[in-house]
């Protein structure tokens, strides 16, 4: 049947519901006599336009980019219910908030952090409004908040700035920008999301306050607060002599035939003068002001009693830079070989064999004879090996070796020799056979060997010397010298702390301030 062939009331087509338009198109109306409803095609559905609108859906998105921290927002979408009337509106609903529009869909500005929100809506026309369509349950994020200001310090052309972060904002904060004028705002790169944050590329000698912004997906946060004044300086530069603690000289068996060596010195390690076993001068640091460096003077190993085997003295550090503690000697049969080290422990009387240096830093421990019982090495110093034992007659007689030689250092304005090796322990000479006279401390420090039935000396402190090997039939080897760690910067490049721990106290010479520290672990920093 042709359209215009159906029953009309008023001009307007009419029927039952089966007998709607098959094609119809948009504003086509049809008086539905079964249901009582006027109807006009919208384009998709016949949709009754004498009554109210029926239940809609929604749809919730969180909107995010660029809202403030502090409030969050909800775009709320809606569809039309099939059942009612054409809705001329919608309304949006998050607890206490609402918000009309004749178009969807409605975003929601909600004051309140980041979470889980609920929101509902209806629909309305001129015959009246919807029920409310079913709750929907979205997270809804921001940008974060701004980060709590903490403290700027001066750096090498730039400045280390502490900060406290506030809440993300619902997303993972990916970075900091920062502004030296409060204005524009650089991003930090690479990207940095702890504190502190390091501000580059500025100009020494210039005064600046920073302000930040914390960045996640959805933008920028507000701006910190301004930060306290600071200043980026030029580092300063520090000379340094560190020396490690000595070792111990071996102790030997107790008879009135065995030998021990010497102790090694501690590794030496200064940018004044060449360093031990082929070193060249170090490089001086570039130290930042307000930052602590961390310093640790060496002691010297413990003595070794009868039979007892030797101890290697204990590192020095002065921030990167690490001097190794030196070897202790050989106590014989009964009392262990010689140790590696900074300098290297001399050999007893059945360790025929030096202990080896460092390289850059110490000299090998001396050889003992290869006849038994007749003579040990010197422990090795920073500035030579430690001598082997020589012969003077019959091989049974002879002399135990020195300990090797300090290095001559001028950085507290005068020379000071550090770093000698202890010499090797003597033999019973009163029988006539195996005989070997004690052999000299190694200059800077080193102990004596031990005569026969005598002890070792020890290791002059804060030299990092050796100990000298016990005697044979002796008690004791000597004790390693502690070490020492000795700072010179230019007087006009500020002034140093010493941090709790450590023991020292600083001089000037010259033109130069020089800070000797004789004990201990703590910082140091400038100012």
């Amino acid at each position: 049947m042709a359209f215009n062939s159906f029953p009309a009331k008023g001009g307007i087509p009419s029927g039952n519901t089966a007998a709607r338009p098959a094609n119809p198109v948009i504003g086509d109306t049809y008086y539905d006599g079964s249901l009582g409803f006027l109807f006009i095609f919208d384009g998709t559905n016949f949709i009754p336009c004498s009554a109210p609108a029926s239940q809609p859906t929604i749809v919730v998105t969180d909107v995010g980019t660029g809202v403030a921290y502090g409030t969050v927002q909800g775009s709320v979408a809606f569809t039309e219910g099939a059942s009612g009337g054409k809705a001329a509106g919608f309304t949006a609903s998050q607890g206490s908030t609402t918000s009309t529009s004749t178009s969807s869909p409605i975003v929601l500005t909600i004051t309140g952090n980041p979470g889980s929100y609920s929101f509902s809506g209806t629909a309305y026309n001129a015959f009246g409004t919807s029920p409310s369509s079913l709750s929907v349950s979205q997270t809804l994020t921001s940008v974060p908040q701004a980060p709590t200001i903490g403290t700027a310090t001066g750096l090498d052309a730039s400045i280390s700035l502490t900060f406290t972060a506030g809440a993300t904002g619902g997303k993972s904060i990916s970075n900091y920008k920062y502004s030296l004028d409060g204005t524009t705002y650089t991003a930090l790169s690479p990207a940095n999301t702890t504190s502190p944050v390091t501000i580059p590329g500025l100009t020494n000698g210039t005064s600046y306050t920073v302000r930040l912004k914390a960045v996640n997906a959805n933008g920028d946060s507000a701006a910190s607060s301004a930060s306290n004044s600071a200043t980026p300086e030029a580092p300063v530069v520090v000379d340094y002599l560190v020396v490690a603690g000595g070792g111990s000289g071996g102790n030997a068996k107790n008879n009135n035939t065995g030998t021990a060596g010497g102790g090694g010195a501690g590794g030496l390690r200064s940018t004044v003068t060449a360093t031990g076993r082929g070193g060249t001068l170090e490089t001086a640091l570039n130290i930042t002001k307000g930052v602590n460096y961390t310093v640790t003077v060496g002691a010297g190993g413990a003595t070794a009693g009868t039979g007892q085997s030797s101890n290697s003295g204990s590192n020095s550090v002065f921030s990167t830079i690490t001097s190794t503690g030196g070897g202790g000697g050989s106590g014989g049969a009964s009392g262990g070989n010689a140790l590696n080290g900074g300098c290297g422990g001399g050999a007893g009387d059945t360790d025929n064999t030096g202990a080896s240096g460092t390289t850059g830093q110490g000299y090998d421990g001396g050889d003992a004879t290869a006849t038994s019982n007749s003579g040990s090495g010197g422990g090795g110093g920073a500035g030579a090996n430690g001598a082997s034992r020589s012969a003077t007659g019959p091989s049974e007689n002879g002399v135990s070796g020195a300990g090797g030689a300090g290095v001559a250092v001028s950085i507290t304005g005068s020379s000071v020799t550090y770093a000698g090796g202890g010499g090797g322990g003597g033999a019973n000479q009163a029988s006539g056979q195996y005989g070997a006279s004690a052999g000299a401390g190694g200059s800077g420090g080193g102990g004596a060997g031990g005569v026969f039935n005598g002890n070792g000396t020890n290791g002059t402190a804060n030299l990092g010397g050796g100990g000298g090997g016990g005697g044979a039939g002796g008690d004791n080897s000597g004790a390693g010298g502690s070490g020492v760690v000795i700072l010179r910067h230019l007087t006009s490049a500020g002034t140093i702390t010493i941090g709790a721990g450590l023991t020292g106290s600083t001089a000037t010479s010259g033109s130069y301030k020089v800070t000797t520290l004789t004990a201990g672990t703590g910082n140091v920093s400038w100012a």
